[in-house]
């Protein structure tokens, strides 16, 4: 009698999964199937960027500590960039022009997990870590970081179609000189600040106006941040590791 009792309730509980699944209360995985192509593991429409564009130099920051949170950052379990295939593809069509004036790109970040953006919400909460202040945000009081836009709890990285990155001399492997370093955290990261030299001026629009030729938008705050226009998953925000 008990045996059966266990077995009705069981039945009840599958009933129950699928009336509740019918109506839309479990919600789908948000990421697309995964394929296995080089023996990797990436969700449908994703691939790594080396494995387009071999000549690419690499500096995942958020694989390191250095970074304004001193640390690697939750999500990032190896040191390469993932975006969407149609990121990836307009991305080596502008490598492909820097390539003939001498140039290669630097690439700081690509595809970002939610997880590493609630890791940086959780650092931003912190007031007492300061530790990276003087490297990445001297001039800005940290419980400032939300209102001021720098830190927030949504990311177009994680949509995959956006890209961290700067230019090299193909010979001395240098970067041009932007003005400021990447994700400093200040007026002088804005596209329209007079508080860099002409030739860093002109060294970013060189990186800016190829980009947006090639389909991406650049965002006003942060001289290094770009998105495709045309970007595949506009309302999706990803959550599977770089691994």
């Amino acid at each position: 009698m008990k045996a059966l009792k266990k077995e009705t309730i069981f039945i009840i509980f599958l009933l129950v999964l699928l009336l509740l699944g019918a109506a839309g209360c479990l919600k789908p995985s948000a990421e697309p199937a995964a394929n296995q192509e080089n023996g990797h593991t990436l969700p449908e429409g994703f691939v790594y960027l080396d494995e387009i564009i071999p000549d690419v130099i690499y500096d995942v920051r958020y694989y390191t500590d250095n970074n304004f949170l001193g640390c690697r950052v939750d999500g990032y379990m190896v040191p390469r960039v993932i975006l969407t295939v149609e990121a990836a593809s307009a991305l080596a069509d502008a490598a492909a022009e820097f390539r003939e004036k001498g140039l290669l790109l630097k690439i700081f970040d690509g595809y970002r997990p939610q997880q590493a953006v609630n890791h940086f919400v959780r650092w931003a909460k912190d007031l007492d870590d300061q530790k990276m202040k003087a490297q990445f945000y001297p001039d800005v009081d940290k419980k400032d970081l939300f209102r001021l836009n720098y830190i927030a709890e949504k990311s177009g990285h994680s949509r995959g179609s956006t890209v961290d990155l700067t230019l090299v001399d193909a010979s001395t492997k240098e970067e041009l000189d932007m003005g400021s370093g990447f994700d400093f955290f200040g007026e002088i990261s804005h596209h329209d600040t007079d508080l860099i030299t002409e030739e860093q001026r002109q060294n970013r629009e060189l990186l800016k106006e190829a980009m947006v030729r090639h389909g991406f938008v650049p965002y006003p705050e942060e001289w290094w941040h770009y998105t495709l226009a045309d970007e595949p998953y506009p309302d999706t925000y990803f959550d599977f590791p770089v691994k």
